[in-house]
């Protein structure tokens, strides 16, 4: 697929503090949920994120968005304190830049996936709420996930998928608008359909993890890009 034809997919960039190895603060999309996106077939783009933002205006020309991966959501966003010391990473800035993009991407209706965190900002944003700490946690997990309904319309041929997933919080209260589709083998939510009217998914595990070498993992990606290139530009 040449350049000009793949649809362009807006990725929200990650904010990293200073760490030992990397002396300045960073902005980084996971290398293989990139390559997820353009094995796909779609152009991958991190955004920065940013206060106050103009969605409309900064993703015109775009085709879909995707939410991804990170640290902790502040549990203010969701009316509580924090009350696990395991919830790490929180940044305001980040948080508000999340909440605003999902915002706008569901009320404009565009072609949408979200991811581990994506997935947990999601449920907030529709006035969902969290679990902070989840025993067990599920990180560097490898986990069997049941795929109870849209199997076809997400793309995939199996409806049982052995996923990556690393996280250690989970749905507590389901967001306005949300509908669980997967499970994990303990029975908390891994998926959800956001019904409203356009191609809009979450997912807890992480499908970029395994997705050159796992066909299901990929094919959800396969999907949102074929989505997105059939939408009108934003």
């Amino acid at each position: 697929m040449g350049i000009d034809s793949r649809p362009k997919i807006a990725i929200l960039g990650r904010l990293h503090s200073v760490t030992p190895t990397i002396p300045i603060s960073t902005l980084v999309t996971p290398r293989l949920l990139a390559e997820s996106i353009w094995n796909a077939g779609g152009e991958p783009i991190t955004l920065l994120p940013t206060q106050d933002a103009d969605w409309a205006a900064r993703l015109a020309g775009y085709q879909g968005v995707l939410l991804p991966g990170g640290a902790d959501i502040n549990p203010a966003l969701y009316g509580q304190e924090i009350s696990s010391d395991e919830v790490y990473g929180v940044d305001d800035l980040q948080d508000s830049a999340d909440l605003s993009l999902t915002r706008w991407a569901l009320d404009a209706g565009v072609p949408f996936l979200a991811i581990c965190r994506g997935f947990q900002m999601v449920n907030v944003a529709t006035g969902g709420t969290l679990v902070q700490h989840m025993v067990p946690d599920h990180r560097s997990a490898s986990e069997e996930i049941f795929i109870e309904s849209d199997v076809e319309r997400l793309g995939l041929t199996s409806n049982r998928l052995v996923s990556s997933c690393y996280h250690h919080q989970s749905l507590d209260r389901l967001g306005d608008g949300l509908r669980v589709i997967a499970r994990a083998g303990l029975g908390h939510a891994e998926a959800f359909a956001i019904d409203n009217g356009a191609w809009a998914y979450a997912v807890q595990w992480h499908p970029e993890h395994t997705a050159a070498t796992d066909a299901n993992q990929a094919e959800i990606f396969t999907r949102f890009a074929a989505e997105a290139a059939e939408f009108k530009p934003f």
